[in-house]
């Protein structure tokens, strides 16, 4: 999980949903980014804390100390820059007014908004699966859908007119590639 937030997120909000990630697995991530200082210390207060009452405490030690991280940002927009390199299968937005950056997340699994909406919530009951992309790949890959399920053909159907329309276009990108039976596919058409 990558948890974006400002001044106004609770720490304890913050601290137990990076630990509720690095429980799952010694390679699990739980990466804070947050512009304030105080927060930050605050929520390595709180994560130290909150880590020895869990049953788990060994696997999330060791998925800190390998893939945990608070990352202290000059401002929101340097954060946002970071989130979206990073891609996150999971991505909690806990600021001030989470829908008035979210049109600025291009890259993440599945985006958490605000305070009620741990990352936890959309494992279990809140709509989305599980199955979402991880290690960055939420850059060019959505979480499983029902699209996902889906099988489409694409269908190509030009007029004549359309055809002499882009004809030219189609000629040049074939001289480019190097591809004379697609050139030629459409010359013998232009004829």
């Amino acid at each position: 999980v990558m948890v974006l937030a400002d001044s106004s997120a609770n720490p304890k909000f913050v601290a137990a949903d990076l630990l509720s990630q690095a429980e799952h697995d010694t390679e699990a991530c739980a990466v804070l980014v947050t512009d304030d200082k105080h927060l930050a210390e605050a929520v390595q207060i709180e994560v130290s804390r909150q880590w020895a009452t869990l049953s788990r405490k060994e696997i999330a030690s060791a998925a800190l100390a390998k893939n945990g991280a608070i990352v202290l940002v000059k401002d929101m927009d340097e954060g946002i820059q970071i989130v979206n390199q990073y891609a996150a299968e999971h991505l909690e937005l806990l600021v001030e007014n989470p829908f008035a950056i979210l049109g600025q997340i291009k890259h993440a699994g599945a985006i958490f908004l605000g305070p009620w909406s741990p990352e936890p919530m959309g494992d279990y009951v809140a709509g989305p699966n599980h199955v979402l992309p991880t290690g960055g790949t939420a850059r060019y890959y959505s979480g499983l859908g029902v699209d996902s399920f889906r099988k489409v053909s694409n269908i190509i159907a030009l007029s004549k007119q359309g055809f002499f329309a882009q004809q030219q276009s189609a000629r040049k990108l074939a001289e480019i590639e190097g591809l004379t039976a697609h050139l030629n596919a459409i010359k013998v058409r232009c004829e």
